[in-house]
């Protein structure tokens, strides 16, 4: 028995299928045959689509599409910090033999 190999769908492709399953046109049986995919699979797909529906007209998709802040002086200073700690190190290691002087 040979393992079939594991197929990624594009989103054009999962949203093609999970209308089609919403249209309720054909039974899942139908879809599943046609589209090459399994039962389960549409019923997931279409769920996503019918939870993520009221975000693309709503003022959900805005708010999750703000970045959060981040602060640059926060990280320079956290980048400062190690390479100070960084710096310590090498020369402890190198007194101490354990770090070759070539680096």
């Amino acid at each position: 028995m040979t393992r079939r190999v594991r197929r990624n769908h594009s989103p054009a492709f999962k949203a093609k299928v999970a209308l089609a399953a919403i249209k309720g046109e054909k039974t899942l049986a139908d879809l599943a045959q046609q589209f090459d995919v399994h039962p389960n699979q549409i019923t997931q797909w279409r769920s996503q689509l019918l939870e993520g529906a009221a975000g693309v007209f709503g003022s959900e998709a805005k708010s999750e599409s703000n970045a959060p802040t981040i602060d640059v002086k926060t990280l320079h200073a956290k980048i400062g910090e190690l390479a100070l700690e960084n710096d310590f190190l090498s020369g402890a290691l190198g007194k101490a033999g354990l770090l070759s002087a070539k680096r």
